[in-house]
């Protein structure tokens, strides 16, 4: 069944493609220092996308109750995950653009940036619940196969996330808010792709109906969120990264993906399916 698209997701895709433009105009600057200046600019669609996503995802909310129901629970929470995402960037923009001071770790960004993970996974906690997980639990065959993938995929990113990416250099020696933001990002990544992949695999059999490809589209924006999560880390080790870098590329990627899925997540869809 065709999903039409809102004015919303045109809006969104319409952020992208001039994203994706401006991404390619870099390829073409020769001037070392010209794109130095230039690869600053890729960090404003990282404020923008997830900003107008957000807020277009809290009207879907509000349509679909809010509050009141589990799916207008669902859609509000990444909603507003999305937003905290975005004000990260704000900060991050505002050393970037106002001063002459590199973006400290860690710093008043990192603490709007973890709001979104406590809330993104409210969001697919109660999308679970949308779209039935808890009854394809109860009628699972083998439980058994659930927490062998669920163990695979924990051990995998815990190796990817704290041993390759970051080399295994977490200290616990001084206890502070440093090792808190160098445990809590690669955790919430953890328990988000986890989440993700359990919700799939348990109802990937049911779902269906005109909201199946916004709910596999959100789930794909958290696994590219994920990959850019790795990549960051990867690259801030060991001290390649920069403002511009191919993983900013990854997490517009990422925002752009969430924010579709949260625009395709319209009530006003089901409306016109009904009167058809």
């Amino acid at each position: 069944m065709n999903m039409k698209l809102s004015n919303s997701s045109k809006v969104i895709i319409l952020l992208f493609l001039l994203t994706i433009s401006f991404w390619v105009f870099l390829l073409f600057i020769t001037d070392n220092e010209l794109l130095e200046n230039f690869r600053r600019f890729t960090q404003l669609p990282l404020v923008f996308i997830p900003l107008i996503g957000g807020l277009f995802g809290l009207k879907n909310a509000f349509n679909w109750g809010g509050t009141k129901s589990v799916l207008g629970r669902a859609v509000l929470g990444i909603s507003l995950g999305l937003i905290a995402w975005s004000g990260g960037m704000v900060i991050w923009n505002y050393y970037l653009f106002f001063t002459d001071i590199e973006v400290p770790y860690p710093s008043l960004a990192d603490a709007i940036f973890i709001l979104s993970w406590p809330l993104w996974i409210y969001g697919l906690l109660q999308l679970s619940r949308a779209i039935g997980v808890r009854f394809a639990w109860k009628n699972l065959s083998s439980k058994k196969d659930i927490f062998l993938v669920s163990g695979i995929i924990i051990i995998l990113s815990v190796y990817l996330l704290f041993g390759v990416a970051r080399d295994w250099s977490i200290s616990f020696d001084e206890f502070g808010i440093k090792l808190f933001f160098d445990l809590f990002y690669p955790i919430g990544s953890i328990i988000i792709s986890t989440l993700v992949l359990l919700i799939y695999w348990l109802s990937k059999n049911f779902l269906g109906g005109i909201y199946k490809t916004s709910i596999l589209v959100l789930f794909l924006g958290f696994i590219f969120n994920y990959a850019a999560d790795f990549t960051f880390s990867l690259t801030t080790t060991n001290e390649t990264y920069f403002n511009g870098h191919f993983v900013d590329f990854l997490f517009t990627l990422a925002m752009f993906t969430l924010s579709i899925g949260l625009s395709m997540l319209n009530s006003n869809i089901l409306d016109l399916e009904r009167k058809k």
